[in-house]
């Protein structure tokens, strides 16, 4: 009898016990196996393709070398000579070359007609210079010779600027279709019209229909990232979410490597688009393999496909799952709810998110001074990468090797954050960044390999800011509006020869400092509330 009651007693136990997600993949699935393993593969291909299409336009819009047709010497119906001898004759010096938007003023005569030089100084009036009429380009490879903007800079950054607009307007709407539809339908559609809509530009021949399409590509195309992102570090287990983060970086930044070893190899932008977008057209459709966020398929009560989802993950990694387990997960979420719901009404009775900030001091002040590190970050990221293609020697190797340093960069990062905590990090890699920064400003000409190394560690290190500002910020705000002031902190983006690297070298010199004001987060524990993320550094002993 008593074995009897004590075996009810163990069975009631059993049954009311509540098993989490993060517990079923500890200790019954495998934080990483065979069935992560195939997840995360998938994704990386598309988060590839993200990479490798998500800056292109830094070689199909790239600038093109132009001159002045000078037809008093030379037509359009024969060859030209880009850089001819005579060229002095008829065009302005200007630095180290000669001025690709002018030309001297025209004098010619009827004596000119026995003149024994080709196209000799006597034609021109050189006290007056004049704007081109017609150009001859150097090469046909970019959007500039397909669309006749030859010293329209403005047309030429429009494009990009299209595009990074764009891609603000994408964070909401990837948003929207990852909570109500799940996490692999929005990253299935943002490929698949990322995809097309890329792929059709290499037909447009207008300017107009050129930069709508790239941003409208932005923005309902530029969620791959985000999406993988999130899928991926909801089906990994919770020891393996930093290095899966990490990962995903990684392969993102390898995307970019391969864009630049694929424009060197396929110059013309038309040529150079098909290349890049007709596989991820092809991958994109092997993405609906990939099975949907465990969490978000919870989330929404469908049970039977999460608990498919979890039966097949344990085949493939070769684990046993109990429906006992299946069972406590139902509750679980079912508990969730409840919290949630009861969160959700008692935040009804709060004053305005806004209010509560100002309430908080210490909460404010992260709210000043983050935006200013994520700002920074962007504009020196991609002003970085965008800039790469303008420094000496071969630009095609110094973009490759400039998203070669992010790889290190997100590593030593992910590394140094656990041991020696946020705020170093963050303080010496800001600060390593404007010293570069500087130190490249102040370089003198010639010294090609130095310039590049400096450039390179510049990189490096506002690679390592990237890892770093995801944890450290989500560490710096209450749960419940966790999502909000780090969309806050986070939103700002920019994209624009030694003036950027003045710019770069200020913000990260400045954001540096700004990291002082703030707490040192490691080992602290997420806060729930303001209060609680009022008191992170503060000493808690109690003499």
């Amino acid at each position: 009898m008593d074995s009897k009651n004590a075996h009810s007693d163990d069975s009631t136990e059993e049954e009311n016990t509540i098993i989490d997600l993060d517990k079923i993949l500890t200790e019954e699935i495998g934080q990483f196996g065979w069935f992560q393993l195939r997840t995360v593969t998938l994704t990386a291909i598309a988060v590839i393709f993200s990479g490798a299409v998500a800056i292109e336009y830094v070689f199909t819009t790239a600038r093109t070398n132009t001159r002045c047709l000078i037809p008093e010497c030379e037509s359009t119906d024969q060859s030209i000579d880009f850089s001819p001898a005579w060229i002095f004759n008829a065009v302005p010096a200007a630095s180290s070359s000669f001025n690709g938007c002018q030309r001297f003023a025209n004098i010619s005569t009827n004596d000119n007609a026995n003149v024994s030089e080709t196209c000799p100084v006597s034609l021109f009036d050189t006290n007056k210079v004049i704007n081109c009429e017609e150009f001859v380009y150097e090469n046909t490879n970019t959007v500039v010779f397909t669309f006749g903007i030859a010293c329209q800079e403005w047309k030429r950054s429009f494009i990009g600027s299209a595009r990074t607009i764009g891609t603000l307007f994408a964070l909401p709407i990837t948003g929207f279709v990852s909570d109500k539809w799940g996490r692999r339908t929005a990253l299935a559609i943002n490929a698949v019209i990322r995809a097309s809509l890329g792929l059709s530009r290499a037909w447009v021949n207008t300017y107009v229909g050129y930069t709508a399409l790239q941003f409208l590509e932005a923005v309902l195309g530029s969620g791959v990232f985000s999406s993988a992102y999130i899928l991926v570090m909801e089906l990994l287990g919770p020891k393996l979410r930093v290095i899966g983060g990490a990962s995903m970086n990684a392969f993102f930044s390898l995307g970019s490597i391969c864009t630049g070893l694929l424009a060197w190899g396929v110059p013309d932008w038309q040529n150079l688009t098909q290349v890049l977008y007709i596989p991820m057209f092809i991958t994109s459709f092997s993405l609906w393999i990939v099975p949907e966020s465990l969490r978000w398929t919870l989330s929404k009560g469908r049970y039977e496909e999460s608990e498919a989802v979890l039966k097949t993950a344990a085949r493939l990694n070769g684990k046993n799952l109990s429906d006992r387990s299946l069972l406590a997960l139902r509750k679980a979420v079912e508990e969730e709810k409840n919290v949630n719901a009861l969160e959700a009404w008692e935040k009804q009775a709060e004053p305005w998110l806004i209010v509560q900030v100002f309430k908080h001091k210490q909460v404010m002040i992260r709210c000043i001074v983050s935006p200013v590190w994520w700002i920074t970050y962007t504009f020196v990221y991609y002003g970085l990468s965008i800039n790469a293609v303008n420094i000496s020697g071969n630009h095609y190797l110094n973009f490759v090797a400039v998203s070669m340093m992010e790889i290190p960069g997100y590593w030593t990062s992910i590394f140094l954050l656990g041991n020696i905590g946020r705020k170093p990090v963050l303080i010496c890699a800001f600060w390593l960044c404007a010293a570069c920064q500087v130190a490249y400003i102040f370089m003198p000409e010639g010294y090609y390999g130095i310039s590049l190394t400096v450039y390179l560690i510049g990189k490096y290190a506002i690679a390592m800011v990237v890892s770093a500002l995801y944890v450290y910020t989500a560490e710096l705000f209450p749960t419940r509006h966790r999502h909000s002031l780090l969309g806050f902190s986070s939103m700002g983006y920019s994209t624009f020869e030694k003036l950027p690297f003045v710019l770069f070298g200020s913000c990260a010199l400045l954001s540096g400092c700004l990291v002082f004001i703030t707490p040192e987060t490691l080992g602290a524990k997420f806060p729930d509330t303001m209060e609680e993320a009022s008191d992170i550094g503060k000493s808690t002993d109690v003499s």
